[in-house]
């Protein structure tokens, strides 16, 4: 069964959080993950959306490849370094088909 984490996030401080995302470059792809999805919203169509809110969404082929990858010494250490540069909400999807 595939397994999607699905991020939305408020960057805050632009050069802070870059240092995150140079931490976990390649990260994903080691564990299996394909990006699906990285952008900024284009419109919000209904609810109380931060148009400023990015999405990102990752594919892996199952549940326990996407929390190897969300519980990674490497992701665990990348996030670290987002601290105080925005907020981050993250979910596990799983396909049931």
């Amino acid at each position: 069964m595939a397994a999607y984490i699905v991020a939305t996030v408020r960057v805050t401080n632009p050069e802070k959080f870059g240092l995150y995302l140079k931490a976990i470059a390649g990260l994903n792809e080691r564990f299996g993950g394909q990006y699906l999805v990285r952008g900024k919203v284009a419109q919000v169509l209904e609810g109380a959306v931060d148009p400023e809110e990015r999405v990102v969404v990752s594919r892996f082929e199952t549940a326990e490849a996407a929390l190897a990858y969300a519980k990674s010494p490497g992701y665990l250490a990348g996030a670290k370094l987002r601290e105080g540069a925005g907020e981050v909400e993250t979910r596990l999807i799983v396909d049931p088909v």
